[in-house]
C-alpha cells in the first residue's frame, strides 16, 4: 500500500475548489500524481483541504475484502493523526476499467460491497466517509448520491483528458500527471523481447568469469572498482542523449547504449552491497538523473532466472527517485525490489522510510561523509574514475541472495587482510553501509517515538501485509532489521 500524506492545498500552493463528485473524479490523478488503475483510494480531507492519501490494489477475492478496508483506514487515519491530526472526513475511490465484455455499471454494482465496508471501516475509527465514487470506463458513479438525476444509472462521462477546468487548473499550478502505474512498471520490468536470450546468455557468461577470479583470490577493491568505473562510463553515454517526454524512446536510446555484457557485469558486481551502496552516492546534482536511468535499464535486464538480481537496481532507482523529490517512482521501484527478493534489507529501510514521508537529506549527508572522507568529490569521481575501498563479496549465478556478502565474506568465505597498523579494504568499506542504515533507522526511530501511541502494527502507513495476493500491491513497509 502506498502512502502519501502531501496535503493539497499548502501554503504557497494554488487553492483550487471542488464543487462536485465530477470534479473530484478528475481531480484523483493530480492528487496521486498519476493514473491509478485496479486500485482502492482513500483521501483525507481537513477543514476542506485534501490531506493523506492511500493506495491499494483491488484484491480479487471478496473475502480479502473486509480486512482489506480495516487496514487502510487505520493506515490513512493513523498516519494523519501523526502528522495534521485526525481527519475530518475521507473521499473514497475504486478504480477499475473493464478486461473483458464486463461493463463500467457492471463493475460499479460488484464493488458496491466493498465501498460499503470502506465506509464503515472508517466510521469504526469515528471518521465518516463523505463520497464514495467508482471510476471505470471514462465514467464514474457516486455511491453517496441516490437521485438518478444528478447520477445516472449508466453513469457520468467524464472530462477528456486534459480539457477539463480542473486540469486547466492544475497545469497552471505546476501540477503534472505521470502515466500509468502500468506504464511507470514497464520500464522498471525485465525485457520479455527476442533479446532476453542473448542477454541471459551474457549473464552466464559474466558469472563463469566472475566465479573463478573471486575463488582465485582477485582482490573484492579490483573488482568494485572495475563495477563502478564501467557504470560512470555507461551513464556518462546517456548524457550525450537528446531526451524528451517518450519515455519509451528515451528507454530504447539508453537500451541502445548499453551492451549486453556491459550490463551483465554491472548487474553482477552491484551484488555486492557496499559497491552498490557507494554507486548510491550519485543522489544529486547531474549525477542522478543520468544514473537512475542506468538503474532503470539495468532492471530492465535481469531476465529470466537472474529475477532475484533486480532487487540491487532496482533499490538504487527508487533511492535516487526519492532523494530527486518523485516518491511515486520511487515507491514502485523499491515494491518490485521487494518483489525480487523479499529479504532485500535497504530496500526495506528505504521503502518504510519513503512511505513515513521522511526526508531523504539524512540519507544523503551520510553518503557524503562517506564520499568525502575518501576524498573524491563528485568532478574528482568524473575526473580520474577513482573510487577507494575493496567491496564485499559478490554474489554471482541465477538465484543467488542480492544482499550477498553481509558478513563481508566473498562467494568463498574468504576475507582479505588489510596491511599491518592500517584496517583493510572491507573495514573501511564496511562503515559506508552501516552508516547509511544507522541513518535510516535513526530517520524511523524519531518519527516513531514522535508519533502518540504507536506500536509496531501493521496498520501504521506505509506497513506490509504479511501475504501479497497475485497482481496486487502489498502494504509499503515492513519492520526494519539490519544487513546481515
Amino acid at each position: 500500500m502506498t502512502n502519501h500524506s502531501e496535503a493539497a492545498g499548502a501554503p504557497g500552493t494554488e487553492q483550487i475548489t471542488l464543487r462536485n463528485p465530477s470534479e473530484l473524479a478528475e481531480a484523483l490523478p493530480y492528487l496521486l500524481g498519476f493514473k491509478p488503475e485496479d486500485s482502492i483510494v482513500l483521501v483525507a480531507l481537513h477543514r476542506g483541504r485534501f490531506g493523506g492519501r492511500v493506495r491499494l490494489g483491488i484484491p480479487e477475492r471478496p473475502g480479502d475484502w473486509p480486512s482489506v478496508a480495516d487496514e487502510m483506514a487505520k493506515c490513512l487515519i493513523n498516519g494523519c493523526e501523526h502528522k495534521d491530526g485526525t481527519p475530518d472526513g475521507i473521499v473514497a475511490f475504486l478504480c477499475r476499467d473493464p478486461k473483458t465484455a464486463e461493463t463500467g455499471r457492471q463493475i460499479m454494482e460488484r464493488l458496491q460491497p466493498l465501498a460499503q465496508m470502506l465506509r464503515l471501516a472508517c466510521g469504526r475509527l469515528d471518521v465518516p466517509v463523505v463520497e464514495t465514487l467508482c471510476i471505470s470506463d471514462d465514467h464514474f458513479w457516486s455511491y453517496s448520491c441516490p437521485i438518478e438525476e444528478c447520477c445516472a444509472p449508466d453513469g457520468t462521462p467524464l472530462a477528456a483528458s486534459g480539457t477539463s477546468v480542473m486540469a486547466a487548473a492544475m497545469t497552471y499550478a505546476g501540477v503534472q500527471v505521470r502515466g500509468s502505474l502500468r506504464e511507470m512498471r514497464a520500464r522498471l520490468t525485465p525485457w520479455q523481447t527476442a533479446a532476453a536470450p542473448e542477454q541471459e546468455h551474457a549473464l552466464d557468461a559474466a558469472a563463469m568469469t566472475l566465479v573463478p577470479r573471486i575463488l582465485a583470490g582477485v582482490p573484492r577493491a579490483e573488482v568494485a572498482d572495475e563495477t563502478l568505473d564501467l557504470a560512470r562510463r555507461v551513464w556518462s553515454r546517456f548524457g550525450h542523449l537528446p531526451t524528451g517526454d517518450d519515455t519509451l524512446e528515451t528507454d530504447l536510446r539508453d537500451d541502445e547504449q548499453l551492451a549486453h555484457d556491459e550490463a551483465a557485469r554491472l548487474i553482477l558486481g552491484l551484488q555486492d552491497r557496499l559497491t552498490r551502496d557507494h554507486a548510491a552516492e550519485w543522489m544529486e546534482g547531474e549525477e542522478a538523473p543520468l544514473a537512475l536511468r542506468l538503474w532503470r535499464a539495468l532492471a530492465r535486464r535481469c531476465v529470466g532466472p537472474y529475477g532475484e538480481h533486480a532487487a540491487a537496481p532496482l533499490t538504487l532507482a527508487g533511492w535516487v527517485a526519492w532523494s530527486l523529490g518523485d516518491r511515486v517512482e520511487a515507491g514502485e521501484a523499491l515494491d518490485m525490489a521487494l518483489a525480487a527478493d523479499p529479504r532485500y534489507v535497504f530496500a526495506r529501510l528505504l521503502m518504510e522510510a519513503c512511505s513515513a514521508d521522511l526526508d531523504p537529506e539524512p540519507v544523503r549527508r551520510s553518503l557524503r561523509k562517506t564520499r568525502d572522507e575518501r576524498n573524491v568529490t563528485p568532478s574528482e569521481a568524473n575526473s580520474k574514475g577513482a573510487f577507494d575501498g575493496g567491496g564485499a563479496g559478490v554474489a554471482v549465478g541465477a538465484g543467488t541472495g542480492a544482499d550477498a556478502g553481509v558478513n563481508g565474506e566473498g562467494v568463498a568465505g574468504r576475507k582479505d587482510a588489510g596491511s599491518p597498523g592500517r584496517p583493510s579494504a572491507e573495514d573501511s568499506r564496511e562503515t559506508t553501509e552501516d552508516r547509511v542504515t544507522r541513518a535510516l533507522e535513526a530517520a524511523l526511530r524519531r518519527r516513531g517515538s514522535r508519533r502518540a501511541g504507536a506500536g509496531k502494527r501493521p496498520s501504521q502507513a506505509g506497513a506490509h501485509a504479511p501475504r501479497r495476493p497475485q497482481g496486487r500491491r502489498r502494504v509499503s513497509r515492513q519492520g526494519t532489521r539490519r544487513d546481515g
